[in-house]
C-alpha cells in the first residue's frame, strides 16, 4: 500500500480512502464487515463516513455499522484513520429550529457527541463540514472545532465542498487566531467534472491541505460497466448521462483497450497522478468491487496517455486566470 502526509498534517493515510457511503443502504452489515476486514489487510487505513449516511429516517446507520465492526476488536479501531462529516439534517430532530442542518456551534457539539456514541469511539481523527454554511461565522466555527480538538474529540478539521475562496478565508481566520486550520477538502472531482482545477485545487494546494476526491467515477460514469448499460449497476440506469458522453466514453474505452486497463482503474490512476490529490474516496457496495479498485495503485500513465485523457476529457485551462485571461 502506498501513504501519503494528510495535507499539512503529519499523518499518514493510505492513497486510497474507503467510503462507506454504501453500507447499510445497499451494502449489509455483513458484506461491510468482509470489505472493512479486506480493505485493513490490503493496507488501507483511511476510511470516511458522515453523520447522515444511512440516509432520511436511517441516518446515522452507516456510522453504527462502523461501529459495530470497531466492537470485534482485533485493533481494527487503533489501525483507521477515522473520517466523518457533520452538517446535514439528522433524524433525531429534538428541539426545533435548532436542530436543522448547518455548521452552528449548537450543531457542531451535538452531532460530534452522536457520532461519537454511534462509532463506539471516544475520538475521530478526521472531522469534516460536509458543505460549506456561510452564515455561521468563522469565530463560531474555529471556537467550536478548537474546543473539540482540546477535549481530544478530534484530530484535525477538514472540508468537502468548498469554494476555493471558502478554503483562503477557512485559513486565513485560523492563522489569525493561532490555529492549525483546514487539513483537507473533500471534493467532487473526476476527468468528467475538472472545474476544480480553477481554483479549488490550487487553493489547497497553496494553503497545505490535501484533497481528497469524491465520485472518482462520476457515479458509475466511467465505470467498465457504463457503456454496457448493465441493468443494477450504478450507472446502468442513468440512459441520458450515458447519451450525453457516448462519445467521450467510447473514445475512453478505447484507449483503456490498448492500455490493457479497464476504465475505473484508469480513472482512478488519473487522479492518483495529480500531486494535488492525496486519496480518492472509493464507494464499494461488493467485496469484489473493493478489490478491483487496488489495481489503480499498481498503474502508472506516461505522458501521452495523460494528454490523450486531457483531449478526451477536456480540463479548464489549467488554473484561474490563465485558463481564461492572460
Amino acid at each position: 500500500m502506498q501513504y501519503a502526509k494528510l495535507g499539512k498534517s503529519g499523518m499518514n493515510v493510505s492513497r486510497l480512502c474507503l467510503g462507506t457511503m454504501n453500507f447499510g443502504p445497499i451494502t449489509d452489515e455483513k458484506e461491510a464487515f468482509r470489505i472493512m476486514d479486506t480493505a485493513l489487510d490490503a493496507g488501507i487505513n483511511f476510511f470516511d463516513t458522515a453523520n447522515v449516511y444511512g440516509w432520511g429516517e436511517n441516518s446515522g446507520l452507516t456510522e453504527s455499522i462502523i461501529g459495530r465492526w470497531f466492537q470485534q476488536g482485533g485493533g481494527r479501531r487503533e489501525r483507521v484513520v477515522l473520517a466523518t462529516k457533520v452538517y446535514g439534517q439528522m433524524n433525531d430532530k429534538l428541539d426545533g429550529p435548532n436542530d436543522e442542518q448547518g455548521l452552528s456551534s449548537y450543531i457542531i457539539r451535538r452531532h460530534l457527541d452522536a457520532s461519537l456514541k454511534r462509532l463506539q469511539t471516544d475520538h475521530i481523527e478526521l472531522y469534516q463540514m460536509h458543505h460549506v454554511d456561510r452564515g455561521v461565522s468563522w469565530n463560531e466555527l474555529w471556537g467550536a472545532f478548537e474546543l473539540a480538538v482540546s477535549q481530544g474529540k478530534i484530530g484535525y478539521v477538514g472540508s468537502s465542498n468548498f469554494a476555493g475562496w471558502d478554503i483562503a478565508v477557512a485559513q486565513g481566520e485560523a492563522k489569525a487566531r493561532g490555529f492549525f486550520g483546514l487539513v483537507s477538502e473533500q471534493h467532487k472531482y473526476s476527468l468528467t467534472c475538472r472545474l476544480p482545477e480553477l481554483e479549488v485545487l490550487p487553493a489547497a494546494q497553496s494553503l497545505g491541505l490535501g484533497v481528497i476526491p469524491w465520485s472518482p467515477l462520476d457515479g458509475g460514469l466511467l465505470g467498465r460497466n457504463a457503456l454496457l448499460k448493465i441493468k443494477g449497476s450504478r450507472s446502468g440506469g442513468d440512459t441520458d448521462r450515458i447519451e450525453q458522453h457516448k462519445a467521450q466514453l467510447e473514445q475512453f474505452a478505447s484507449l483503456c483497450q490498448e492500455l490493457g486497463e479497464p476504465q475505473d482503474t484508469v480513472a482512478l490512476a488519473w487522479l492518483l497522478a495529480n500531486p494535488a490529490v492525496t486519496a480518492p474516496i472509493i464507494g464499494p457496495r461488493t467485496l469484489e468491487q473493493f478489490e478491483s479498485s487496488l489495481r489503480a495503485l499498481e498503474v502508472t500513465l506516461d505522458g501521452p496517455t495523460l494528454q490523450r485523457l486531457d483531449e478526451i476529457f477536456p480540463g479548464p485551462g489549467g488554473a484561474a486566470p490563465k485558463a481564461y485571461a492572460w
